[in-house]
């Protein structure tokens, strides 16, 4: 028996999960540059997230057309994906359909693999039209230039590919269309094999079952450079979101420690500090680089899908202004992949390199278009949450380099010496009733 086929195969097996493994280390790696954020709260609430969301695409929905199309793609694509542990046996063992054995079972399996493979198919060409033919407008704003672009319509090649790879697999496989079992949509593809000699139509079968699974393993790793990430992404993504109001902002604990010290009559201001107190204060406030923000916002960086939903609901965004949620968050992981870079190239050190997520990524005008109004939250399919990262980085602004925005600078001078927001007197505040 020639086992050559199986050692190729276990080969190949081995060296596809073994790079995704290591990039999925690094992704892990780059996420815990993140600060630390305790999110062990509201369990309950966390696991129903995910089932409601990430599982349940329950977000997605609620743009019907896209939603019905992308819940065709994620459903298919995922049971699709079940034959892949029958083609490990096979590759493995030179088993033939190891699971045709229940063949009662097997037809319905694989006949609901195969419409799905053709619903999906059908799906990612309606996704491909509207992106390259319609050109739906949230997919060519001026961050979906270039790589992400061709990044987007790489992935719908790919699915396009692998579910043609299935059906002319299954079309082509002699024994399996003898079943006469599963066959519901590949028996309308086999005729047009007709006429070829059978080793010829063996050869096309073996081949598309070498490329279907190669083609898997390609996808798989491909993922890790793509915004196809949130595949794995969104189930943690959804499950470590926020439970809190989304009006609710957090406040800073060392901020609120030292109003609360001010405020307390019994404690002396000009006493020495106690052991320990600088400790608890925070090296920075608020956020200038991507080390700065939480593991959280790190993570929604890398689950980002682009679909531009936040950035199409964005009122500063409607109206003109710079600001893009969805560049928000592609900046951010662009800027965390160059530094996950900066430290694989420097012996597991960040060196620093003279450039920051402010600035370098994004500009305080886009950071300060923003009018906090939760719109990119709410809209994200997700769970992800652009504003946390534009509020950290307005921290920074304001309480490391004071550098607001005039009118901002002008409100809390007034609330200092007024107790308002407005540049009246306090003995003056109820005058509108007079007049």
């Amino acid at each position: 028996m020639n086992y050559l086929p199986n050692i190729l195969f276990a080969i190949l097996l081995i060296a596809g999960f073994g790079y995704f493994a290591r990039n999925v280390r690094k992704l892990i790696r780059n996420i815990k540059l993140g600060q630390d954020v305790d999110v062990s709260d509201n369990k309950n609430i966390r696991w129903k997230n995910m089932a409601r969301i990430a599982l349940g695409q329950s977000k997605m929905v609620k743009r019907p057309v896209s939603g019905f199309l992308h819940v065709v793609v994620y459903v298919g694509f995922v049971i699709i994906n079940i034959e892949l542990l029958e083609i490990i046996i096979d590759g493995l063992t030179g088993t033939w359909r190891i699971f045709s054995y229940f063949q009662g079972f097997y037809g319905f399996l694989i006949g609901t693999f195969e419409i799905l493979a053709a619903l999906v198919f059908i799906s990612v060409v309606v996704f491909w039209i509207r992106r390259n033919i319609i050109k739906i407008k949230r997919f060519w704003s001026s961050e979906m230039k270039g790589w992400p672009k061709n990044d987007a319509n790489i992935i719908l090649y790919f699915e396009m590919v692998l579910m043609s790879l299935f059906l002319i697999m299954n079309a082509t496989d002699l024994h399996f269309q003898a079943m006469n079992s599963g066959n519901v949509i590949s028996q309308f593809i086999a005729p047009w094999f007709n006429g070829l000699p059978e080793t010829t139509i063996h050869l096309i079968e073996r081949a598309a079952w070498w490329m279907h699974i190669i083609g898997i393993l390609v996808f798989l790793n491909y993922l890790y450079f793509s915004k196809h990430l949130h595949i794995l992404l969104a189930f943690p993504n959804t499950y470590f979101g926020k439970v809190k109001p989304k009006g609710q902002l957090n406040n800073l604990e060392a901020v609120t420690k030292e109003v609360k010290m001010m405020m307390d009559p019994n404690i002396d201001p000009f006493a020495a500090p106690a052991a320990g107190a600088d400790a608890e204060m925070p090296a920075k406030f608020g956020a200038s680089d991507v080390q700065d923000l939480s593991w959280v916002q790190l993570l929604n960086a890398y689950t980002c899908t682009e679909c531009g939903r936040c950035t199409s609901e964005c009122p500063a965004n409607l109206t003109g202004k710079k600001l893009s949620p969805r560049k928000i968050m592609m900046d951010t992981r662009d800027r965390l992949e160059e530094v996950g870079k900066n430290i694989d190239a420097n012996n597991g050190v960040f060196k620093d390199d003279g450039k920051q997520l402010l600035g370098d990524y994004i500009s305080t005008e886009e950071l300060w278009a923003c009018t906090t109004c939760n719109a990119c939250v709410e809209a994200c399919p997700v769970s992800i949450d652009p504003l946390s990262i534009i509020i950290e980085m307005r921290r920074y602004l304001v309480m490391e380099q004071s550098a607001a925005p005039v009118e901002l600078n002008n409100m809390m001078t007034n609330i200092e010496n007024n107790g308002a927001p407005w540049p009246y007197n306090q003995m003056d505040r109820l005058n509108w009733k007079d007049e």
